[in-house]
């Protein structure tokens, strides 16, 4: 059997598509709150992450809402530059599945963690999914050309310090960031081995 190698998710521009759904939520946020700089404080407590209504009403739902939700117009825009350049050179890396696996499961690792804050801490941002975008492209990108990650790893850590700072989810960077990181290593394994069957695969079938 050829190997088949795993089709880039580029072609379906879903990084474009995130933005697109990212944006629209804050439009609709910012016309809740009748202020276009800010989102609605409602809105905010529904669909962020308010870890109350998480642990004591069962609003698991806001574990992935929460992902698309902004406080403020200048933190949705630092978030979507990040997830335009990392989101791009994702998709030039991975699958579709891959992509959105990184994405969300990355964002909810962090989202998860936030939880251990408190009842009273709310989270509102696509930090934690970014931050895993960002940490399995580039340990990705090392692993793959068989090259140390202990430059990507110290990259990824002077990111994150970087972004540390008041009113910041440091547990949703670390969580997205941690998982990205794992996430990006295992898959340049997985893709080396693939590349390797195929090799083989293609050898055996000229001769």
């Amino acid at each position: 059997m050829i190997f088949q190698p795993l089709k880039s998710s580029q072609k379906y521009k879903i990084t474009y598509i995130l933005i697109a759904l990212n944006i629209t939520f804050y439009i609709y946020g910012a016309i809740a709150g009748g202020n276009i700089f800010f989102t609605g404080q409602n809105v905010v407590q529904t669909l962020g992450q308010y870890n109350f209504l998480v642990l004591e009403h069962g609003y698991y739902y806001q574990l992935f809402t929460s992902m698309f939700i902004h406080a403020s117009i200048i933190h949705l825009g630092g978030n979507l530059i990040f997830l335009l350049i990392f989101g791009l050179r994702a998709e030039e890396m991975f699958s579709l599945p891959e992509y959105l696996g990184i994405y969300f499961l990355g964002g909810l690792t962090g989202n998860l963690l936030t939880l251990t804050y408190g009842l009273n801490y709310l989270s509102v941002g696509a930090s934690g999914a970014i931050f895993a975008m960002l940490g399995a492209c580039i340990i990705y990108d090392r692993k793959s050309t068989q090259q140390s990650i202990i430059t990507a790893l110290v990259f990824a850590f002077l990111i994150f310090i970087i972004n540390m700072g008041v009113n910041v989810n440091i547990l949703a960077h670390l969580g997205g960031l941690i998982f990205g990181l794992i996430m990006g290593y295992i898959l340049a394994l997985k893709h080396q081995t693939n590349r390797g069957q195929y090799a083989i695969s293609y050898s055996y079938q000229v001769n």
